[in-house]
């Protein structure tokens, strides 16, 4: 049962995740054609309009929504092929537990990337 929930997590993730790359697509190589959140005008990834993007909260979170369900979609998604090996249980342990520590390791790391980024677009500091 337990793992019919961390499946189930599973799917729901890719869902996400095909929301919020598609918002990232339509943003960042559609937008010389649609002009969304590029107020500056140009290309959407010039450097003023990237500042614009990370001092807005909405981006922020979605930035640390995305790292989040695709680490979690990827690293499960990993874990699963990996139990397909037949490992003995000691070594399933053991890569579960590597996975959950890598997992919020990079997820640590990318939200205080995201934070950090979105506080300089704030102040107006220039990089």
């Amino acid at each position: 049962m337990r793992e019919t929930k961390y499946w189930t997590w599973h799917m729901a993730a890719g869902v996400v995740i095909f929301f919020l790359l598609g918002l990232h697509m339509l943003i960042m190589h559609l937008g010389g054609t649609t002009h969304l959140f590029a107020p500056f005008g140009g290309e959407a990834v010039s450097k003023v309009n990237s500042v614009f993007r990370d001092g807005r909260l909405f981006f922020t979170v979605t930035y640390i929504l995305l790292l989040g369900v695709a680490l979690y979609h990827g690293l499960y998604g990993l874990r699963t092929i990996l139990f397909e090996l037949t490992l003995k249980p000691i070594v399933e342990k053991l890569v579960t537990f590597v996975f959950v520590v890598l997992g919020l390791g990079l997820f640590g790391l990318g939200t205080w990337a995201a934070i950090v980024v979105h506080a300089i677009a704030k102040t107006g500091a220039r990089g």
